[in-house]
């Protein structure tokens, strides 16, 4: 790399007419683009609250707290549910703070990745950009792999609040939920989704401002109605909000923590919103202030949900048991006493599933668009390229579905499938919204200073705060969810992370080292490499 060892690219703040305070007009955002070293591809269509509601939708509250109930309840129960998504939202509200000053500075597709690569020493940026990259890329498609297949275990899971006679005399649900049929419907769901965001592009801000309106309306009728008739009765606000009784076989302490995962899976998407930067009309000010704006959204509408379940939460041991890993359907229509009261109440949360698919599937195509666009994964070529009619990444969407059906396969070998897909999204996604706010503290941040979305003087609490809890969350998530392990229930996600980080490293050892280069930074001050050299260059496939 020819770059000066001590040399510091320009941020998008010192650029001519577009620097802190000014007011940008609707076409900045292509300015700034170019400022940046890229030309403009997409379409610029969505405003702040657009981007709010797709970044809600993202997350998906409550669907994203329904389908992973599991784990906080058997962490400890009410108390872990509660207060751990009440710790977990306070904690990502830092993160996304973070996140959202530095991406006021560099507001690109390539988000946290090319984040990295601008505020790390010249002498590691490549190194840095590249794990980091790789981290988000993984992170948006597990996690999106992740919600297509929570969605399929909560459907057949509200379909089973309706029951027939087992061969024992006992009622069971309808649907039996063999293995291929989950798979099949995890198939159908993943492939629904990518044809709704490759035909429905132009119109997906409309389905995510309709999201956040259907969401708050079902959260209502599910509020009111499980506490008004709650049929088995209420419990008291000790219990509902205190209640602590660990059954998973951890430690009380560790099986508190283990539990989080509950609440750091449905905020795990703060970051991944960063990637629709090339869609926004003012990304600089509209991206960063939606992040945030959807945290607090999250916080209330969760508390909405959780604390009113927990009034009415039938028996623990009942729950945990259940084969289907999802309680939500099983405690609302214990509070109903209907299968018809209680599969209209879940329906808007099986609409708000497919809502959150859709929105998933979008970010993680845009983020592997971005990536590939720099050449940093193998057959960039293809990936990077924009469908000329249908304004959007296709090739980069077709080749995250496919990884996600590949993936899919591993619920054959093992029902904790899930835990694994959602586990090493969570720790992909952290470790790749770390490493920008990491190199930036090690900078002194000073790159965001006069950033256009500013912390302020509470800039290093929030980052200190963001780095500790990916400390945490990294060796965290890597755990199995109770003990003792079984081959059927161990914890998958550290495999699945080592994989493609093996892959990522051979590909780096055997064409990044010699050729990768990261983004293209001739425009901002760094030496260019010579011709045939380097992915980074706009010429170069």
């Amino acid at each position: 790399m020819s770059a000066q060892p001590e040399a510091r690219l320009p941020s998008a703040v010192e650029v001519p007419g577009i620097g802190a305070g000014h007011e940008s007009s609707s076409d900045d955002g292509d300015v700034l683009l170019e400022s940046m070293g890229y030309k403009a591809e997409l379409v610029r269509t969505r405003s702040t609250w657009h981007i709010a509601f797709m970044s809600f939708v993202l997350a998906s509250i409550p669907y994203g707290l329904a389908t992973t109930l599991y784990y906080p309840l058997q962490g400890g129960g009410p108390a872990v549910v509660v207060w751990g998504w009440l710790l977990v939202s306070l904690i990502v509200l830092c993160v996304a703070a973070s996140l959202g000053e530095i991406t006021s500075v560099y507001p690109t597709a390539g988000g946290v990745y090319y984040q990295t690569f601008m505020l790390a020493p010249a002498k590691f940026r490549r190194v840095a950009a590249y794990i980091c990259g790789w981290a988000y890329v993984v992170g948006n498609i597990t996690i999106t792999l992740a919600v297509q297949f929570g969605t399929t275990l909560f459907f057949v899971a509200c379909v089973n609040v309706f029951e027939k006679p087992g061969v024992d005399g006992e009622p069971v649900g309808v649907w039996a939920g063999e293995t291929y049929q989950v798979f099949l419907t995890f198939l159908a769901i993943t492939l629904l989704c990518n044809v709704v965001s490759i035909f429905g592009n132009r119109w997906l801000h409309l389905l995510d401002t309709f999201a956040i309106f259907w969401t708050f309306a079902g959260l209502l009728a599910i509020l009111i109605t499980v506490l008004a008739v709650a049929k088995e009765g209420r419990h008291s606000a000790d219990f509902a909000l205190g209640g602590f009784e660990v059954t998973s076989g951890w430690p009380a302490g560790w099986s508190f923590c283990v539990g989080l995962l509950h609440a750091a899976y449905a905020t795990s998407s703060t970051g991944m919103v960063i990637s629709m930067c090339e869609e926004v009309q003012r990304p600089a000010t509209q991206v960063p202030k939606a992040m945030v704006i959807t945290i607090v959204i999250n916080t209330i509408g969760g508390l909405l949900f959780l604390v009113p379940l927990m009034f009415v939460l039938p028996d623990l041991a009942m729950l945990i048991a259940l084969p289907s890993g999802q309680p939500v359907p099983t405690i609302i229509k214990s509070a109903v006493g209907s299968s018809g009261g209680a599969i209209a109440l879940l329906l808007p949360l099986m609409v708000l599933a497919i809502l959150c698919g859709i929105a998933c599937t979008t970010a993680a195509s845009r983020c592997t668009w971005a990536f590939a666009r720099d050449g940093a994964i193998p057959g960039s070529k293809w990936w990077k390229q924009v469908h000329p009619t249908l304004d959007l990444p296709l090739n980069a969407m077709m080749l995250s579905m496919v990884i996600q059906i590949l993936l899919g396969v591993i619920y054959f070998g093992s029902y904790a499938a899930f835990n694994a897909f959602s586990g090493v999204g969570v720790i992909s996604l952290t470790v790749s919204y770390a490493a920008p706010i990491a190199v930036s503290m090690l900078e002194g941040r000073a790159h965001v200073k006069g950033a256009k979305f500013s912390l302020g003087r509470m800039g290093w609490l929030c980052n200190g705060i963001a780095l500790a809890w990916s400390i945490l969350a990294v060796p965290l998530f890597c755990m199995p969810a109770y003990i003792p392990v079984t081959a059927a229930s161990v914890n998958y996600a550290p495999v699945v992370f080592v994989g493609f980080v093996v892959i990522a490293c051979a590909w780096y050892a055997a064409w990044g080292r010699r050729n990768y280069r990261g983004p293209p930074t001739e425009s901002l001050g760094e030496d260019p490499m010579p011709a045939g050299q380097g992915a980074g260059s706009s010429k170069k496939d």
